[in-house]
């Protein structure tokens, strides 16, 4: 995954960052509409072939629209947290993860120019790699985080405890990192792979979810921290 902030480094640059991803994706996005065809290749089905379409002007516009939006609102989700001290006690790893989820973004709608440019891939094996790289970076955000409303594994439970909190997050940064890898090598078996993806990158949300009540149930119930 892109690493946005350093030591040193604010979360108004990974802003700008993001921005700059956008700019430049629209753009070239832009440069290419008269080339486009209308409609224009839009979504794929788990073989990685092309079952639908849109209008060219919202296949050059939704996806930089919609990301931006997404990104506006994930800067904007550690100011609203009442925990909000502890989002900045991992705010560097946040703000990388967001560069990340941008930069996917934007290589999703560069494939989605490709194809509507006429070039021939499988989308499922393009995507999956990627897809891979997001979660990877999902477990490094986990390893991290601190409990907070917004962000990481939210269950009842471990919003109750902080112990609850750092155990379930341990196994998640672990369960996604496992599924992020299975996901990479899952893009080298077509149609077959997509499934497996799912199948593992939901065991890696449920495994930590249900792991949260049962420490829970285990440590005695722990009534919640402020």
């Amino acid at each position: 995954m892109p690493v946005c902030e350093y030591e040193g480094v604010s979360t108004r640059t990974s802003v700008l960052i993001c921005a700059a991803l956008l700019a430049v994706a629209t753009l070239v996005g832009l440069s290419l509409y008269p080339q486009l065809p209308d409609p224009m290749p839009s979504h794929w089905d788990a073989n990685g072939t092309v079952d639908g379409y849109m209008s060219r002007m919202w296949g050059v516009l939704l996806m930089p629209l919609m990301t931006a939006g997404l990104a506006v609102l994930l800067f904007a989700i550690p100011s609203m947290d009442p925990l909000r001290a502890n989002i900045e006690r991992f705010r560097a790893t946040y703000n990388a993860f967001v560069v990340g989820f941008v930069a996917f973004m934007v290589y999703v709608y560069a494939l989605t120019l490709a194809a509507g440019m006429g070039r021939q891939f499988n989308m499922t094996q393009m995507l999956l790699p990627a897809v891979g790289l997001l979660f990877i970076g999902v477990g490094r955000m986990l390893r991290s985080a601190r409990r907070n409303y917004f962000i990481g594994i939210r269950t009842p439970w471990t919003l109750a405890s902080d112990e609850v909190w750092r155990a379930t997050h341990a196994l998640g940064a672990r369960t996604f990192t496992v599924g992020g890898i299975v996901a990479i090598a899952a893009g080298f078996l077509g149609e077959a792979g997509f499934w497996l993806m799912m199948a593992v990158l939901v065991g890696a949300a449920l495994v930590p979810i249900v792991y949260s009540y049962v420490l829970w149930r285990r440590l005695g119930r722990p009534a919640p921290t402020p």
